[in-house]
């Protein structure tokens, strides 16, 4: 049995807890997955159908591709003649401005016959019909060959090449044949220019309406597909027709609205699905990690994941907003390694991507691409200490979704396809790689939310220069150099039996600071008279037991995180003080002992680094009073310890095996003997050395 699954009976207001939660996931999830979903297939046009037969359901017309309407959309194009209204008004007005202006210039000698020739030309050019420049771009891009004027309720064609524009009218008027009457440098002095507009004006509606009537023309269709007509079979080759008949399919399926048996099949079978996955969730941990079912943190943590990614997944499907690939999934499995375990992360992960993937069209892909980005996520990051694991994690996740979709494709065949390379979706694989960084940023407020301590927060911890620690060099210089050295043996032993070395070695430095409160009556602050020489037994026990509570009190000034406090409560866990006791019990042996005044308050130690972190203090606080340091006073001294310590019952609440007690022993004895070993003696010099 794990040591993390050890079972027990369970509560009639934990299994309402459980089945609250799990049925408050099932609905949220429910109510957020997008409804109304159709079959969406995968096709191209020349490649073997991969899927089943399919039969038509319900009767629908095939509908002409995109290419082939256009094409049709283009040759009818030719039939649109435009409307333009006729402004006759334009021409009088610049008729009358143009022979005021004219007596002007015959003072600078502009001979009178011009007059009546200019204007017979600017009329002849509002007759044909002057129109703007951009109008006339727009009537050559179409390839409009005849326009429609518009006049006091009459129409009458006009051949685009027939009009003119106001760059076109003044060539026009500038031209002349006769050069010696009609002289180029007095036609420039009339500043024909301003008496040139256009006098055909677009006609937007009457224009739309004639469109209109053209497009009606247009068949959109090309045949009917009739009740239970076979569409097409397996390997069989997408032709063309085949290809649109697909396609008016599934337009026909986006447009019809689900019957209400149609609608109360879909949400049976989504939440007949989404329960499906939570209770193998569920059963996950009732199997492997019951612990974590114990911790309501734990729960709400995994609860809060499973819900995050399918929610926000379904919102990018309801409202076609960007592809899901571009959302960090890998957040995910990166979390629950740092704050729970490897095993779990990929549990949580593999069951949160067949949440995600129950509303994608093609859900393969994404389901291999995301579940071995997360496998690539938990074997990279073991633990997040630094920043640059954490980036160098990012860029391995990333190359291997790109690799593992990039293969996909290549088995497939798709970058071959005639739709070509889809290089968007490893744009967004590349987005998600960065976004994944933000983890990092979330680590804090996860931390705050649920409880929890990562091991940035630890190693930040560690930092000697801390308010606390570096108090407690300043005050209580020896139980700093104490503090130092159980953490050295606590990490070391962790290390060999596979428990968290930073957590018991930060849980070590700050497990004495309570001796702040009264440095001088601990012995490795003592550098003259004893305190304790003058008082009660059971004062001076009860001055030592008090700084486990001065530890929670200060803990609390400084904001320790919780797993601190549980070392510093625990690192006696219940035992006595016994070198007050048994001097009590030694001095007044008629005397009947209270030992709750000798005993610590405790709890005893309830997880694996807790129990080490009591072996350790006491290993350590006990070599200290050897009067030799001999590889037998060593090991006898551990055994004794540990093997007391055992007997008293301090480690029947943590999960510690026999085993691992055995190589923790090997570890300190190990570990003390580099401590204390034996140094070399320098030779001295008995003679005299001459110099060659």
């Amino acid at each position: 049995m794990s040591r993390y699954n050890r079972k027990r009976k369970i509560s009639g207001k934990e299994y309402l807890y459980r089945v609250t939660v799990l049925v408050a996931m099932i609905a949220i999830l429910a109510i957020f997955l997008p409804k109304g979903g159709y079959n969406k297939y995968e096709y191209k046009i020349g490649e073997p159908w991969d899927d089943a037969q399919v039969i038509a359901q319900d009767s629908f017309p095939v509908y002409k591709s995109e290419a082939q309407l256009k094409r049709e959309r283009d040759s009818l194009s030719k039939y649109y003649e435009p409307y333009f209204e006729y402004d006759k008004s334009v021409y009088e007005k610049h008729a009358v401005e143009f022979k005021n202006a004219f007596r002007n210039l015959s003072a600078e000698g502009v001979p009178p016959y011009y007059l009546p020739h200019l204007l017979e030309k600017l009329k002849y050019l509002y007759l044909q019909g002057i129109i703007d420049a951009q109008d006339y771009d727009v009537l050559l891009k179409e390839d409009t060959r005849q326009i429609w004027l518009f006049e006091n309720n009459e129409s009458q064609p006009r051949h685009v090449k027939q009009l003119y524009t106001p760059k076109t009218a003044y060539e026009y008027m500038m031209a002349e044949e006769d050069s010696l009457r009609f002289n180029h440098g007095r036609l420039m002095r009339c500043g024909l220019e301003k008496y040139i507009q256009p006098n055909l004006i677009y006609d937007a509606e009457k224009s739309m309406q004639q469109r209109q009537e053209i497009d009606a023309q247009l068949v959109p269709y090309i045949g009917q597909v009739q009740v239970n007509q076979k569409l097409v079979d397996h390997g069989q080759i997408v032709d063309e027709y085949t290809y649109c008949v697909l396609q008016s399919l599934e337009r026909f399926q986006k447009t019809r609205s689900l019957s209400n048996k149609e609608k109360l099949l879909q949400l049976a079978g989504q939440v007949t699905y989404i329960g499906i996955m939570m209770i193998l969730l569920l059963f996950y941990f009732e199997q492997f990690r019951s612990d974590y079912l114990a911790s309501p943190r734990y729960v709400m943590l995994v609860v809060s994941q499973c819900l995050i990614f399918p929610l926000v997944t379904y919102s990018f499907m309801s409202h076609s907003f960007m592809s899901v690939y571009v959302i960090p999934y890998c957040i995910l499995p990166i979390f629950m390694r740092v704050f729970m375990d490897s095993r779990t992360a990929f549990i949580a992960h593999t069951v949160t991507i067949l949440l995600c993937a129950v509303s994608l069209h093609h859900p393969y892909e994404f389901i291999v691409t995301q579940l071995v980005a997360g496998l690539v996520a938990i074997y990279s990051l073991r633990q997040l200490s630094q920043r640059s694991e954490l980036v160098r994690a990012a860029a391995l996740v990333t190359i291997a979704s790109l690799l593992t979709y990039f293969c996909i494709e290549l088995i497939h065949g798709s970058p071959y396809s005639t739709n070509g390379f889809d290089k968007w979706t490893y744009i967004f694989i590349l987005l998600a790689g960065v976004l994944s960084l933000l983890s990092y940023t979330l680590l804090m407020p996860i931390e705050r939310i649920f409880g929890f301590t990562s091991n940035v927060t630890l190693v930040e911890l560690s930092n000697i220069n801390n308010d606390v620690l570096r108090r407690l060099s300043e005050e209580a210089p020896g139980t700093f150099q104490h503090s130092m050295q159980v953490a050295n043996l606590a990490a070391e032993v962790a290390n060999s039996i596979g428990a968290k070395s930073q957590l018991v070695r930060t849980g070590a430095l700050y497990h004495d600071i309570g001796k702040l409160e009264n440095p001088a009556f601990f012995t490795e602050n003592q550098s003259s008279a004893n305190p304790h020489d003058n008082l009660p037994y059971e004062q001076s026990a009860q001055i030592i037991i008090q700084h486990v509570k001065n530890g929670l009190r200060l803990a609390d000034k400084y904001r320790l995180p919780s797993v601190i406090k549980g070392f510093i409560s625990t690192h006696h866990g219940r035992s006595l003080a016994k070198y007050f006791y048994v001097s009590f019990k030694n001095d007044y042996p008629e005397k009947e002992i209270d030992e709750r005044l000798f005993t610590y308050p405790g709890p005893n130690p309830t997880t694996l680094e807790q129990a080490i972190l009591m072996m350790a203090d006491s290993i350590e606080a006990a070599s200290r009073s050897l009067s030799e340091y001999t590889e037998e006073s060593l090991n006898t001294m551990v055994d004794r310890i540990i093997d007391d310590q055992v007997v008293s019952g301090y480690f029947t609440q943590c999960p510690i095996s026999f085993l691992e007690i055995a190589d923790a022993k090997e570890a300190f004895k190990t570990k003390l003997r580099t401590m204390y070993h034996t140094r070399i003696q320098y030779p001295e010099l008995s003679g005299q050395v001459t110099k060659p």
